[in-house]
């Protein structure tokens, strides 16, 4: 889609009810800001050059529930916004409501954290556990559990996204809303569009990008009123189907090995694109990598795999970021490689968090999130990265050509 066409599209989606004007892909002043707060060296000038470049989408942006750093995540306005700045492709995370209709949603039991659920009098009283304040003497903490399966899909779209978090020491639903985190913003928060999957469809392939939807893992238990988990990965790919998207315009992802065996068995055009999401070295600390095992998931029909930033990268002996063990045996077994997720880590002056804990005792800056994506993209040699503000993956992509 060229930038013409997809300044109106842009314009006509937000013109229908969005949160913003839009003029084609545009990255506002974070990257500029990431690069001047780089340590002096030659990726730093060659990053600085690309500034005043006219950027465009690229495959290797990934928007991780849109773009939710700011932006309430899994909302029609969280994925226009990634769209906005460039992010070619765009994850739908898919679960499913009471009446077996998949929805956007990370987690099948995150409704209480990421919308105003606990607003509804009628709904909040049907969640799985319902609120309890907490208890200030005492110091015992709010509860509250709302599941996508406590409700109908018509009652699910009668709930408005926000930022995801909560309050522990709230004594209301309000204060028990108020819960975003301090490097995260409410000012997209006024609006947040939910959206079934297939609605996600409709609006992705709108704007002309590519999709990765994640199988959530459902907290019910399977099968569930008859409903298998083969039923429900088939319906997720069904949707696409039903939709007419070319199987290549679409990655699905799970972190179950038998959601992907059953792409690769039963609908081998999307399965070919289907992606491993690897919990296996947070999972089991015993767990190691090793070439026999990376081969092994190539056998089993896995193109892609995709572990958190962390487990791709380590320090070397002059404090270098360089490829780990993981990155080199994927690499060696024909993997291509995908990693999650950039801009979720907040300001990194104190190591970054769980996302760089493998590389934390040399990031003292925000800058340095630019210095581990070079390494990612030229040494590691990913095919995307998953970020919460695509902006910052879109103006590398266009700068570095990885």
């Amino acid at each position: 889609m060229n930038n013409i066409i997809r300044l109106g599209v842009l314009f006509s989606i937000f013109a229908a009810g969005g949160v913003m004007a839009a003029s084609g892909v545009t990255l506002g002043p974070r990257p500029a800001y990431l690069v001047a707060d780089m340590d002096e060296g030659a990726l730093k000038e060659k990053l600085s050059s690309c500034l005043n470049k006219t950027p465009k989408t690229t495959a290797f942006s990934i928007g991780h529930r849109g773009a939710s750093l700011q932006f309430p995540e899994h909302t029609k306005e969280s994925y226009v916004a990634a769209a906005q700045m460039g992010a070619g492709i765009i994850e739908c995370d898919v679960t499913f409501t009471k009446d077996k209709q998949l929805v956007c949603r990370h987690s099948q039991n995150d409704l209480h954290t990421t919308t105003d659920v606990l607003t509804h009098p009628d709904l909040a009283e049907k969640c799985t556990i319902p609120f309890t304040p907490a208890n200030p003497e005492t110091g015992e903490k709010a509860t509250a559990e709302c599941r996508t399966s406590d409700f109908t899909l018509a009652e699910f779209k009668r709930l408005k996204g926000k930022m995801d978090g909560a309050n522990p020491m709230a004594t209301t639903p309000e204060e028990y809303m108020k819960g975003t985190a301090d490097f995260r913003t409410d000012l997209y928060a006024s609006r947040g569009t939910l959206m079934t999957h297939a609605e996600s469809i409709a609006l992705l392939k709108e704007l002309g990008v590519k999709m990765t939807p994640e199988l959530k893992e459902a907290k019910v238990a399977m099968p569930y009123d008859g409903f298998t988990q083969q039923d429900y990965a088939q319906k997720m790919v069904d949707e696409y189907k039903a939709a007419g998207v070319k199987a290549s315009d679409v990655y699905p992802q799970s972190f179950n090995m038998e959601d992907v065996k059953h792409w690769v068995a039963n609908e081998p055009e999307f399965g070919q694109q289907a992606v491993y999401l690897d919990s296996r070295m947070y999972d089991d600390e015993s767990w190691k990598p090793s070439l026999k095992d990376m081969a092994a998931l190539k056998d089993r029909g896995v193109e892609y795999i995709a572990p958190p930033l962390y487990a791709l990268v380590t320090v070397d002996n002059k404090g270098n970021i360089v490829p780990s063990d993981y990155a080199k045996h994927a690499k060696a077994a024909g993997l291509g490689i995908i990693t999650w997720t950039l801009e979720r880590s907040g300001h990194l002056g104190n190591g970054g968090g769980w996302y760089y804990q493998s590389v934390k005792d040399v990031i003292n800056n925000d800058g340095d999130v630019m210095t581990l994506l070079d390494v990612l993209a030229q040494d590691v040699g990913v095919v995307g990265v998953f970020s919460d503000w695509p902006a910052t993956t879109t103006f590398y992509a266009n700068c570095m050509n990885p």
